[in-house]
């Protein structure tokens, strides 16, 4: 057993758990994750919460509640998810008030299905900031391009944002412009900037399924050395992206005004090929200022065997620029690529969400027999 949490939290990286479940919550496993293991924030996705309500019986009382009260599974869905969101941000509670709001935080997405629609998702925001009604939480907005003035409005508002599915260079400057608009328009409506948060969730372990995918279909030796450099390439660079912005004299104003950084999420960073590392998009991305959510695999993997070497990010950015280009140089598309994925991480959650819908309402229905 090593102490690899320990010193990944000293060197800055804050540790979330991208998992959450009732079951989760009710054991006290979430507490002794936060009391052992070093973890500091949970995060949540569709996918996440359709696995946990069709996953077991922890749901059958407040299910029967509402079949007995006849409501829409969509209003099941959300007061079932919220109250989740709600017992974990209590849970977290003592990490946000010890960080001083910096961590200590839950985060909840919008329904997938209004990723395109910039002004149903401002009030999908509003809605689940209201319904949650606890200040360690955050909003998750997807990264389309109808997303990005939904970030700034919400962030205008003084809602804290993590903005989820993110692949792109471009597009993650494109989110880091919209935070810092919607900071400015909190200022200028006379809010207090120290009291809005934001993370930026950088998806990892997808880049390198799909470009190792195309090097694969190639087959020749120059595509085959670039397998497994992709993903952790394109997060070192969009780490030196957001050091350029923090660097600029936009944000240098910003965080005069008490504005508070829009820390980098890494996010995906379950390794799905077995021919790397399980730990690999953990401590190749070690970094101060920076987020991981990890699977509990991963968490436990990393304390496991994890062997944190101090900062793989900074140095790196020649190298990891050399990597991208080198697709390039093979017929690779990286533009092509990160918006395919971007197209499809909002089609599965769109699909976990639709088969969330399914499974709640069956389960309506079973428990809503034989009640006047």
């Amino acid at each position: 057993m090593t102490d690899a949490l320990k010193r990944l939290s000293q060197e800055g990286v804050a540790i979330w758990l991208d998992d959450l479940s009732r079951a989760r919550i009710s054991s006290g496993n979430l507490g002794e994750l936060l009391d052992q293991q070093h973890v500091v924030g949970v995060t949540t996705n569709p996918t996440i919460f359709q696995k946990a309500i069709s996953g077991g019986t922890g749901y059958d009382e407040q299910l029967a509640d509402l079949a007995a009260r006849g409501v829409t599974v969509e209003e099941a869905v959300r007061m079932i998810t919220t109250a989740d969101v709600r017992d974990a941000a209590d849970v977290l509670r003592p990490v946000y008030e010890a960080t001083g709001g910096l961590d200590g935080r839950v985060s909840i997405e919008v329904d997938p299905r209004l990723a395109h629609r910039t002004a149903a998702t401002v009030a999908e925001a509003k809605q689940l900031a209201w319904l949650v009604d606890r200040p360690n939480t955050f909003i998750k907005i997807p990264a389309t391009k109808a997303g990005l003035p939904a970030i700034t409005e919400t962030i205008a508002r003084g809602i804290s944002v993590n903005v989820t599915l993110i692949f792109s260079l471009d597009r993650y400057r494109e989110v880091m412009d919209a935070y810092q608009t919607g900071l400015e328009q909190a200022k200028a409506r006379g809010l207090d900037l120290k009291d809005i948060y934001s993370v930026a969730s950088f998806f990892v372990s997808r880049v390198d399924t799909e470009i190792d995918k195309r090097l694969d279909a190639l087959g020749t030796p120059e595509a085959t050395a670039l397998r497994g450099k992709a993903a952790v390439a394109n997060a070192r660079l969009a780490y030196q992206a957001y050091e350029e912005v923090i660097a600029g004299e936009r944000w240098e104003a910003l965080s005069r005004a008490g504005a508070n950084p829009q820390r980098p999420l890494w996010a995906s960073t379950g390794v799905k090929d077995p021919a790397y590392p399980d730990t690999l998009y953990v401590t190749e991305l070690v970094a101060p200022g920076t987020v991981n959510t990890m699977p509990e695999a991963t968490l436990r993997a990393t304390e496991d065997h994890g062997e944190v070497r101090g900062n793989t990010i900074q140095g790196t950015y020649e190298q990891a620029r050399a990597d991208l280009d080198a697709l390039d140089k093979v017929g690779i598309s990286y533009d092509e690529v990160v918006q395919l994925l971007e197209d499809e991480g909002v089609e599965k959650f769109e699909a976990a969400w639709n088969g969330l819908l399914e499974s709640t309402q069956a389960e309506l229905e079973r428990l809503a027999g034989g009640k006047d």
